[in-house]
């Protein structure tokens, strides 16, 4: 087995054997491993964030972004799903905030970013390069990117792009924007949550049917508001029924209260997929080759039926720098317990051989101060 002096990933198949939780060999390093695993690893508090601020990244498009825990710790961007489904405090919970500096934002047209659902000037494409200037407003030298299920596809193609920008990645629900992925929620998913797709299909006049997908895309940007939101309540609806391993009603009656999430992520999840996301087809394993020096930790709910397995695999597979964690009990939501914990585990394995690395010279272009003092929101950048 090649070794790499980055990630201590020597968690043998033998620990699942014997009760599979999260305990690390870090004197063995490995380059290319999957496993399945489960873990015990706990959250951490969900804080404020002590920045927030906007930055003006084109003419149109200003977006919010939020910084939270050491000024002084290793840098981490978090990239959120949808697309358009922004970001929030709790997202927090996954990292040590006395080690971590965790840095968040809404991408183009999403949430708090302006102006909402904005779908012009709105590509893949000019979100890798909005993380970029993000990057460079901050004085960050090199950043951990840390996605999501659509996150996780923007995650490999930013760091497709900016290679030199990255430390690594830690991506959950792996996803490839591929029409086949895409089109998986329309004609994969049904097949195992068939309950919840018939209010999806009953939506839609019986001669439309065949194409579901061009029925819902009309229907998402028809002006009129009685038909655009009630077509994106029903399938967003589906969706995070789908996204659950175990029925959660309050997590589905959460999302659902919140219009603004609603209309945001499918309007621009629906300006994605009928331009087939920007990509050229197969475009992010084509270029896995830019990246494969980057270590990577993938965590992946074995019963996913948004981002199924096959494709997490298939990331792993052209990817000599990743490590695969099978999560035997989870799904594709990273608020239930199996999830949460493991990408807990993920973050607390990357921050402990950066420590033992050193790499607190590789991170920061800024003047760094020598103690962390917590910081109050609105205050000066660091």
């Amino acid at each position: 087995m090649i070794k790499r002096p980055f990630l201590g990933l020597g968690v043998f198949m033998i620990s699942y054997l014997n009760g599979g939780v999260s305990s690390y060999n870090t004197d063995t390093l490995l380059s290319h491993f999957i496993e399945e695993k489960f873990f015990d690893d706990q959250a951490y508090p969900i804080v404020k964030s002590r920045v927030e601020g906007y930055l003006q990244v084109s003419n149109l498009h200003k977006l919010f972004y939020a910084i939270y825990g050491n000024p002084n710790g290793i840098p981490v961007v978090i990239l959120h799903g949808g697309p358009g489904g922004g970001c929030d405090d709790t997202m927090v919970q996954f990292f040590d905030l006395s080690k971590w500096n965790v840095i968040m934002f809404d991408q183009r047209g999403a949430m708090r970013s302006e102006p909402f659902g904005c779908l012009e000037e709105n590509t893949p494409q000019d979100l890798v390069n909005d993380i970029e200037l993000i990057k460079n407003h901050l004085k960050i030298k090199k950043w951990v990117v840390f996605g999501g299920s659509w996150g996780s596809s923007l995650s490999l193609l930013y760091a497709q792009k900016y290679p030199a920008s990255c430390l690594g990645l830690i991506l959950r629900g792996v996803w490839l924007a591929r029409e086949q992925d895409y089109l998986h929620l329309f004609y994969g998913m049904g097949k195992i949550f068939p309950e919840a797709y018939e209010a999806v299909v009953q939506h839609i006049p019986e001669e439309e049917r065949s194409d579901l997908f061009s029925a819902y895309c009309h229907r998402i940007f028809d002006p009129n508001p009685d038909i655009h939101l009630s077509a994106a309540r029903i399938f967003m609806r589906f969706d995070a029924i789908c996204s659950t391993h175990c029925p959660n009603p309050s997590f589905i009656e959460e999302v659902m209260k919140n219009d603004k999430l609603v209309l945001g992520v499918m309007r621009i999840f629906f300006h994605y997929a009928k331009n087939k996301f920007f990509l050229e087809k197969n475009q992010i394993l084509s270029n896995m080759q830019k990246i494969a020096h980057l270590p990577s930790i993938l965590v992946q709910g074995r019963y996913d039926a948004v981002c199924f397995p096959e494709i997490a695999y298939s990331l792993y597979q052209n990817w000599k720098g990743s490590n695969l964690w099978m999560i035997p009990n989870g799904g594709h939501s990273d608020d239930e317990p199996p999830m949460m914990s493991a990408l807990v585990a993920a973050t607390n394995l990357f921050i402990k051989n950066m420590e033992e690395l050193n790499c607190n010279d590789d991170i920061n272009s800024s003047t760094k101060t020598k103690s962390f003092e917590p910081l109050t929101i609105g205050a000066a950048l660091p």
